[in-house]
């Protein structure tokens, strides 16, 4: 049936979920094989999607295809519609009686260590039924994988004023939950002149050499600096919170870490631990499609994580004298 000017285009499920497979695949032939579905049935279905609408979907690029205009809309709205299938399903699937599900997290490095392994253990004790499978990955490639549907649940965090915040963006359209504070530390090495200090305020740290993590954090490290009227030094980088501590042991130089990332390799005897006069912090966030929250194996996670959350286990770390 041919789509007629004035009236509401006749959409299905199936449909969606084909033009969002070939958009994330690049081809009908790797779309059939992620669906599992014969090549000509993709082919059929996308055929009779274009008649219905009186558009074309797709077009050919070299030995690929890619979408449209119409398609990119149909594919930027399929994420919503799978999610909403997915909560009916499992509301259904509640109803019966049944309890088994799939939760796939993503979530960033200093969380690996902290929050995620509480979560794995409390879904195992709890909800033994329920399957999760997890991935580590930055905020900005965690929050793509949830609006991408490679993943349902995403721990991410942001720092106040962060001009590159990946949810300010990115996650305009998806659901995002504030967990809690998480406090920004000074980490200084035992001996150092303002070990005995607390708070501190980071501009009596302007001529340190200092030791910085990953871009996200670098960022905020100079934004923080440039409020208090200099530029720090940073002299080493590093992604590794172990290492980060080592340096300062060292007595190398001073880091500034979100007490999570502290959590998560312990403490040295070597390092005093000091909170900043502006009690500098970052804000974690759970971020879902919007309305997954009624999926009952995601809502079992977001609960999980709810509880792990009040425990507040980084809100501050306090010194170590």
């Amino acid at each position: 049936m041919i789509h007629l000017p004035g009236e509401s285009p006749d959409l299905d499920a199936n449909a969606l979920r084909v033009v969002r497979a070939v958009h994330e695949t690049g081809s009908i032939t790797a779309a059939a094989v992620a669906l599992g579905y014969s090549q000509p049935a993709v082919s059929q279905q996308l055929k009779r999607l274009e008649q219905r609408l009186g558009l074309s979907v797709v077009e050919r690029v070299g030995r690929g295809v890619r979408l449209t205009e119409a398609g990119l809309v149909l594919a930027r709205h399929a994420v919503t519609v799978a999610t909403a299938l997915d909560a009916a399903a499992g509301e259904i699937a509640e109803l019966q009686g049944l309890r088994a599900g799939l939760v796939r997290l993503v979530a960033f490095p200093s969380a690996s260590a902290t929050l995620v392994p509480s979560l794995l253990a409390r879904m195992k004790a709890r909800h033994s039924q329920i399957s999760v499978t997890y991935l580590e990955a930055e905020p900005p490639e965690a929050v793509a994988a949830v609006r991408e549907n490679r993943a349902d649940l995403a721990i991410t965090f942001s720092y106040p004023g962060d001009r590159v915040d990946p949810h300010r963006d990115s996650a305009q359209g998806l659901r995002v939950a504030t967990l809690r504070r998480d406090e920004m530390m000074l980490v200084l090495p035992v001996g150092h002149s303002l070990d005995s200090v607390t708070p501190i305020d980071l501009g009596e740290l302007a001529d340190e050499n200092w030791v910085a993590g990953c871009p996200r954090c670098r960022g905020h490290l100079l934004d923080l600096c440039d409020r208090r009227g200099f530029a720090p030094r940073i002299s080493y980088e590093t992604d590794n919170v172990a290492a980060v501590f080592g340096l300062v042991e060292a007595g190398i130089g001073v880091a500034l870490l979100p007490a999570l990332a502290i959590e998560s390799v312990g403490r040295r005897a070597g390092v005093s631990i000091r909170a900043t006069t502006g009690r500098d912090h970052r804000t974690l966030h759970a971020v879902t499609a919007v309305r997954a929250e009624r999926v009952p194996a995601l809502a079992a996670a977001l609960g999980v994580l709810d509880a792990i959350s009040l425990l507040d286990v980084s809100s501050d770390p306090g010194p170590i004298l």
